[in-house]
C-alpha cells in the first residue's frame, strides 16, 4: 500500500453538500477511493425540495425524486451513512434565509452526523460561490470547523473545500485555486456513474454541469498533477 493509500484508508470523511448532487460534483471519486481502501465516508445534504428547472419547461422535479436519486447514489458509493437536513420546498434554494447560527448548530451538534457526534478526521465543504446556498453552507460549515479546545470540541485536522463546475463564474479574487489533489484515475468511472444517477439534474453536454464537462474537469485536474484524473480541493487546514 502506498503512503497515499495508507493515509486515505484511515480517514473518516464527512462531506457537507448544499444539495443532492453537489457531493458528486466535488468528491465522488475521493469518496469511492476512501471506501475502496477501507475508510469511512459520510454525507450531509442540506436540502432537497420540489424544483422547477430554469430551462423553459414546466416540469417540476419533486423532493421525493431527488431523495430517491440520492439514496441510490449513496448505496452505489457504499457510503456509511447520510443525512438530509431539510426536505421542505420553502427552504430548498433558500438556505441563505436560515440564520447562520442555526445552520452552524446543525453541523456542530444537531444533525445525526454532526461534528460533535461523528468526529470526522477529514471534512470537505463547498467553497464560496455566486450560488447563495453554497455561500451560506460554506460560511456555516467553515465556522463549525473553527478550532477550539480538543477536549471540549472535536477538531478536524484536515478541512478542505471542494470543486464545482460552476466556480469558473466568480470574481477574480474568489477564483478556485486547488492546492490539494486526490488521484481518482481508478475511480473516475465511479464518479461519472454516481453523478449520472442524479438523473433529474443532468444537463446537455454544452452545459458546465454535464457529465462530459465533469469528466473533462477531472482529466484537467489530473494533468495538473501528472495523473490521469483527479479531484482538486482548497486546503483550509491540514495539521500533521
Amino acid at each position: 500500500m502506498t503512503a497515499e493509500d495508507a493515509f486515505l484508508s484511515e480517514q473518516r470523511l464527512l462531506v457537507i453538500a448544499p444539495h443532492a448532487d453537489d457531493e458528486c460534483f466535488g468528491c465522488a471519486g475521493t469518496m469511492a477511493r476512501i471506501k475502496h481502501l477501507g475508510g469511512e465516508v459520510y454525507v450531509i445534504v442540506c436540502s432537497v425540495g420540489d424544483l422547477k428547472h430554469y430551462d423553459g419547461t414546466a416540469e417540476v422535479v419533486t423532493a421525493g425524486a431527488r431523495e430517491q436519486e440520492l439514496a441510490a447514489v449513496m448505496e452505489f458509493l457504499q457510503v456509511d451513512d447520510w443525512d438530509v437536513l431539510f426536505r421542505d420546498t420553502e427552504t430548498h434554494l433558500r438556505l441563505d434565509s436560515i440564520p447562520r447560527r442555526d445552520l452552524i448548530a446543525q453541523f456542530e451538534r444537531e444533525s445525526k452526523l454532526a461534528l460533535d457526534r461523528l468526529k470526522p478526521t477529514m471534512l470537505a465543504i463547498p467553497t464560496g460561490s455566486y450560488n447563495q446556498d453554497h455561500e451560506a453552507v460554506f460560511r456555516a460549515a467553515f465556522t463549525a470547523a473553527r478550532p477550539g479546545v480538543p477536549a471540549v470540541k472535536p477538531f478536524q485536522r484536515l478541512v478542505v473545500g471542494y470543486d464545482n463546475t460552476s466556480l469558473f463564474w466568480s470574481l477574480e479574487r474568489e477564483k478556485f485555486h486547488p492546492n490539494f489533489y486526490v488521484d481518482i484515475s481508478d475511480f473516475l468511472e465511479h464518479k461519472l456513474r454516481a453523478l449520472s444517477m442524479h438523473r433529474s439534474q443532468m444537463r446537455d453536454s454544452i452545459h458546465h454541469s454535464s457529465i462530459q464537462n465533469v469528466e473533462y474537469t477531472a482529466r484537467v485536474r489530473g494533468r495538473e498533477v501528472s495523473v490521469d484524473a483527479a479531484e482538486g480541493y482548497m486546503v483550509f487546514r491540514h495539521v500533521l
